[in-house]
């Protein structure tokens, strides 16, 4: 299996910038647009986009990426990207994404709005039938802007959204653990 995640620092302020980008791969040629159209790749990508910006996110951003990460999942690489830094190019190289955001004011953070704004338009049809699951951590009540967003873009839903109150528990961090692993292991059988 191959696996590529960065150690984020402890500074959670620090987080969003840190944990979005792998050292010196090389990734022309091998996105998701070649294996469309018909370049066989055993190698799967799952992208996690994210906004980490408090110890709580951190703690499910981290029991995300593990599962995704596990050894029982095979040939799925892991690519975290901060929300305010994914690209359309970032998703059209993805077979899976787990999108990660905090709720403010009742939907989703700014930085995933953005991420959405961005890459919309060109992935509506590109992207049609990409697996994905979302991670919440909320102090109140959440809308569903994610979801409906996810469902326009065509998008399918591989595991109920995790959706956490406050300080992360044992159960929250294992139902992360398993939403990252089920994502992982979805696109990993093609």
């Amino acid at each position: 299996m191959v696996v590529l995640v960065v150690d984020p620092p402890k500074d959670p302020v620090a987080l969003d910038t840190t944990l979005d980008r792998v050292d010196g791969v090389k990734r022309a040629g091998q996105g998701r647009r070649e294996r469309i159209g018909g370049v066989s790749n055993d190698v799967r990508r799952l992208l996690i986009v994210h906004r980490t910006i408090s110890p709580a996110l951190h703690e499910l951003f981290d029991a995300v990426r593990q599962g995704a990460a596990t050894d029982e999942v095979e040939g799925v690489e892991v690519r975290t990207c901060a929300a305010s830094r994914a690209s359309v190019a970032d998703v059209f190289e993805a077979d899976g994404v787990v999108l990660g955001t905090p709720v403010n004011i009742g939907d989703m953070n700014g930085a995933l709005k953005h991420f959405f704004d961005t890459i919309y338009y060109p992935c509506l049809e590109e992207t049609r039938r990409l697996s994905y699951a979302l991670y919440v951590h909320r102090n109140s009540d959440t809308a569903g802007g994610v979801e409906s967003i996810a469902a326009e873009l065509g998008w399918e839903r591989v595991h109920q959204p995790v959706t956490v109150l406050g300080t992360p528990e044992k159960d929250d961090l294992a139902a992360c653990w398993e939403l990252g692993a089920t994502v992982a292991a979805t696109i990993s059988s093609g």
